[in-house]
């Protein structure tokens, strides 16, 4: 009997968003702790965000992940070294760890630890193209300790099933 086998290097713990793309984990750039507390800010010490080359425009914004608060964002505009405006979330805390990705992926397969519905947005078909925020399809009864054959590029709120993990 055949079957297929997935050897993946690289893997990152998903955060559903209905707003914010799966960041591809080789452009991560930094990884700090802030306060989030201020609805769509970030304020760090320390930091130098103006010369860090964190994307704004074109490939697409940087995504910031708040790993704390299971928070996603999209960095909207540099204000300083150590604040930068935000979308894409809720606030969090005032203490909440974070990682900043410079662009999202292109595609990468999705791995369901705990049991439930999961809506996912398909990548699309032409791989050197930009991510696109297509609408989530809902993929009903994944069971435990699956993988979903398919390349995607985020996973909505909607998703019931838990500890998603994205692999490359």
């Amino acid at each position: 009997m055949a079957y297929q086998k997935l050897q993946v290097s690289q893997a990152l713990e998903v955060i559903p968003s209905n707003v914010v793309s799966i960041p591809d984990p080789s452009t991560q750039i930094f990884a700090g702790v802030a306060n989030f507390s201020v609805l769509n800010q970030l304020t760090d010490v320390g930091t130098t965000f103006l010369t860090m080359g964190i994307q704004i425009m074109s490939p697409g914004p940087a995504i910031i992940y708040n790993t704390t608060a299971g928070i996603a964002y999209y960095v909207e505009s540099i204000n300083s070294d150590t604040q930068l405006t935000l979308k894409g979330g809720p606030a969090g805390g005032a203490a909440d760890n974070y990682v900043i990705y410079n662009a999202a992926t292109l595609g990468c397969i999705p791995f369901v630890g705990g049991a439930g519905d999961i809506a996912l947005v398909m990548a699309a078909r032409n791989t050197n193209a930009a991510p696109t925020g297509g609408t989530a399809v809902l993929f009903k009864g994944i069971a435990a300790g699956s993988f979903l054959p398919t390349q995607v590029i985020g996973v909505a709120a909607a998703t019931t099933a838990t500890d998603i993990v994205a692999l490359w």
